[in-house]
């Protein structure tokens, strides 16, 4: 008779055997993901490294420059297929091209998409003081460097809310709109929030298109609330950020131009803001598909909360009345900010193809962050990608490569993705019905 001792030490020893070989396997494929330095930290994490190498070199007459100088271009691409289950959840697969966490590269306006995200979650936790996302927001000042606002002529009635700013800063990335959602929000919130989320790497610590210093950026205006009366209903006062986050070293380019005079070094980012492109692409699944990230990684929103963030990411400017971006089709396109599948295209756009995104382009950098979707053909991916547009090193020169090569490269991007979902075999087409909306024309 077998003992009961033999039998549990040969059970362990299997075990112990099993494990290995499920810790050999595991290794291997990490060893294969050595070429990214942080992987997306999600429930879904299947992650394939070279399909976009392959798929990008079937096209020499679009890519073979970029990929030749990717570390010049500080290229860096997310693809992401969606593959829907028979309950209709759904599956994702990661598709990384040259993706560096420790690259750094200006975000940019895209630091909006977590700004907004954030603004509508403070609302929630605030809900019980009567406020929500349309509630007159008057910003009041504390000392010189900041400014005052009581009113808003391109809304309906005048009035500064929260979810005006945050149509702003979709349909044609308002700078001002951003600015009042980061004073209402304060740097400490802001930081903290997406740091316990997961987003370690974030660094989002000034205003846009003024001038202000370090010090100035860390201390955001009082604000105040008013109801449908106009009487109050929450006063918040002034907040100083005094957490100190990890020193960086990050700087740009081999000159840079500061008051019409050459300084011939690199440009010091390390004082500005920082969000790497992975962190951007979870951001927006998690709007998109909150399933999708850990619990302890969603925001705190509602449906209502959801489905105006998409509404204003995919809605054109031409199709908005307020603000009256309608009024002003030569300055504000339908493709205004829709940098991938469409470029720098002023011509009219398909109506079946929506894109919720979020661009950024400053110092030669653009970048975009995008959810496609295509109603009739029923196929939905997410891209994102971010490249350097500036041959001649030079920051602050007005002159970058935008047009002659940061907006082919996006345009080319989408299309040949967009391309190849079209052939794409989907097992189970989506259902998008509940990404279409009905917009202000």
């Amino acid at each position: 008779m077998v003992s009961k001792n033999y039998i549990l030490t040969i059970c362990f020893l299997m075990f112990v055997l099993v494990n290995s070989c499920k810790s050999t396997k595991h290794s291997s494929k990490m060893e294969k993901s050595n070429e990214v330095k942080s992987i997306v930290t999600s429930i879904d994490t299947s992650i394939d490294i070279g399909f976009l190498d392959e798929l990008l070199a079937k096209y020499p007459q679009y890519f073979s420059s970029y990929i030749k100088n990717k570390k010049d271009y500080k290229l860096q691409v997310i693809y992401t297929q969606v593959n829907r289950g028979a309950n209709g959840m759904p599956d994702l697969m990661h598709h990384y091209f040259n993706v560096d966490s420790d690259n750094y590269f200006y975000p940019a306006s895209t630091v909006k998409l977590p700004i907004t995200i954030l603004a509508l979650q403070r609302l929630n936790e605030l809900k019980e003081k009567g406020i929500e996302k349309n509630s007159t927001l008057v910003h009041e000042s504390s000392f010189n460097g900041q400014t005052t606002v009581t009113n808003d002529p391109t809304a309906v009635d005048g009035k500064p809310s929260i979810a005006q700013y945050i149509k702003k800063v979709f349909l044609v990335s308002d700078n001002d709109a951003y600015n009042r959602l980061y004073e209402f929000l304060g740097q400490g919130y802001i930081n903290n929030e997406l740091h316990k989320k997961g987003y370690s790497n974030v660094q989002i610590l000034h205003r846009l298109n003024i001038f202000l210093t370090e010090e100035e950026n860390r201390r955001t205006n009082p604000v105040l609330f008013l109801d449908s009366s106009n009487k109050p209903i929450f006063y918040q006062k002034e907040q100083i950020n005094t957490n100190q986050y990890p020193k960086r070293d990050d700087k740009i380019g081999k000159g840079y131009y500061k008051g019409g005079v050459l300084i011939n070094e690199p440009l010091d980012f390390s004082k500005k803001n920082k969000i790497v492109l992975e962190d951007l692409h979870r951001m927006l699944i998690s709007l998109v598909f909150p399933e999708k990230v850990k619990a302890t990684e969603r925001f705190n929103l509602n449906e209502a909360d959801r489905n105006l963030l998409l509404q204003y990411m995919s809605q054109f400017p031409t199709e908005s009345s307020s603000p009256p971006y309608k009024d002003e089709p030569k300055k504000y396109w339908q493709a205004y900010s829709k940098f991938l599948l469409f470029g720098a295209q002023k011509n009219k756009l398909p109506e079946h193809i929506r894109v919720f995104n979020k661009v950024g382009d400053a110092y030669g950098q653009l970048t975009d962050v995008a959810y496609i979707v295509d109603f009739k053909n029923k196929i939905e991916f997410f891209l994102s990608a971010t490249i350097y547009c500036n041959s001649d090193g030079i920051l602050n020169d007005d002159k970058y490569d935008y047009n002659t090569v940061g907006f082919p490269f996006m345009k080319n991007l989408g299309q040949v993705i967009y391309d190849y979902e079209l052939k794409r075999t989907y097992k189970i087409k989506p259902v998008l019905s509940a990404f279409q909306f009905k917009y202000d024309k």
